[in-house]
């Protein structure tokens, strides 16, 4: 294939913790091995970091930004995007607002094509949060519109932004997330009687670790709850545990590497108890991990999940009542940890990045 030169444009990017912004690291590094990569990001959760840094092939520019709202606004943005060779791929990674906008502007100023990755359809919350709807239909909407394709993660999603945002299906292409290799792991053995669950995720309210400690005050059999991550409700998630007396929950804050490894590995079960999803990067690399996900049956999870994982209702008790199954019926926990291992083995970031460039030999002159 013909070397491109692409942009990656994200309001966030590591170490800012998240699930898109290690959605657009692992695929620009992937995109590296055979194209001229940058990714175009703020400074907002990366004050420490360089502003312009190489790491492993990409080149980062982070932009001087301000988070208003849980919104990055940078002024600095659209110069360094102009900046950039008009032959560049410009693909835009969407899940905030100012910075869609910025870069439709931006392209509808030079006549640049760009594409559009669209992440998840945020709730509105916060003081601020009663503008988002009037955002979603008067800018945004605008914003999927012109761009030259729009990516998605599920089939379901495409029928979303197409009867939600009046985009032209054709123009919408469903591309999963992927999983490192190095997540994929051996089956093993789970230990009688304890059943170790694991969360991986933001503690933030999309997420929604408390409905998970609400249903563990509920279990009846024997387990105990590892949480690895950081976010906002952090403070609020530890005093819900130690005023309602909630015995084995262990927070160990963000992990990496081997570190992150080992918690698969201990792990007899992942839980992901969120309001809604994109496609959860954790509960890819606990499927590859060889662990029974058990999930909310809400939008994300359930087109990922269903036929492989469990789905309960997004209330404490079904969760309860689904984690006391999996503590008392092995046959079934190792069912259900086979068919996550299997089913996991069709998303890599190889497979992710080809499915994109599929994308851009589509759409782009």
């Amino acid at each position: 294939m013909t070397p491109r030169r692409i942009v990656q444009i994200t309001p966030y990017y590591p170490p800012h913790l998240g699930g898109m912004e290690a959605v657009v690291q692992h695929l620009a590094v992937e995109q590296a091995r055979q194209h001229d990569v940058t990714v175009l990001t703020t400074t907002v959760g990366a004050r420490d970091s360089p502003r312009r840094e190489r790491v492993r092939d990409v080149d980062i520019i982070r932009a001087l930004a301000l988070d208003v709202a849980h919104t990055p606004v940078s002024p600095g943005l659209v110069p360094a995007l102009l900046r950039t060779p008009k032959t560049s791929v410009w693909h835009l990674h969407a899940a905030h607002a100012v910075l869609p906008e910025q870069v439709a502007l931006a392209a509808a100023a030079r006549r640049q094509p760009f594409l559009l990755h669209f992440h998840l359809d945020v709730d509105q919350s916060g003081k601020l949060g009663w503008l988002l709807p009037h955002y979603k239909k008067h800018v945004f909407s605008r914003v999927l519109r012109a761009a030259a394709g729009v990516l998605v993660l599920t089939e379901a999603q495409r029928e979303f932004v197409r009867t939600a945002y009046r985009v032209d299906p054709a123009r919408v292409f469903a591309v999963p997330n992927g999983v490192s290799d190095e997540f994929f792991l051996p089956p093993r053995a789970r230990p009688e009687p304890l059943l170790r669950l694991l969360f991986v995720g933001r503690l933030s309210p999309q997420k929604n670790l408390a409905r998970l400690l609400h249903a563990l005050a509920l279990v009846r059999q024997p387990v105990e709850l590892d949480v690895v991550g950081d976010g906002e409700q952090r403070q609020q998630l530890e005093e819900t545990v130690r005023r309602q007396g909630i015995p084995g929950v262990r927070f160990h804050g963000r992990l990496h590497g081997g570190e992150l490894l080992r918690r698969y590995e201990q792990a007899d079960l992942f839980v992901l108890p969120s309001d809604r999803e994109g496609m959860s990067l954790a509960a890819l690399e606990a499927m590859a991990a060889g662990l029974p996900v058990l999930a909310t049956d809400v939008p994300g999870n359930s087109e990922l999940l269903r036929g492989v994982g469990a789905l309960a209702p997004a209330d404490p008790a079904a969760l309860a009542a689904a984690i006391d199954e999996f503590a008392a019926d092995e046959d079934f926990r190792q069912r259900t940890a086979a068919a996550s291992a299997a089913a996991a083995r069709k998303f890599t970031w190889a497979e992710v990045a080809q499915r994109v460039e599929d994308v851009y030999a589509e759409v782009l002159p």
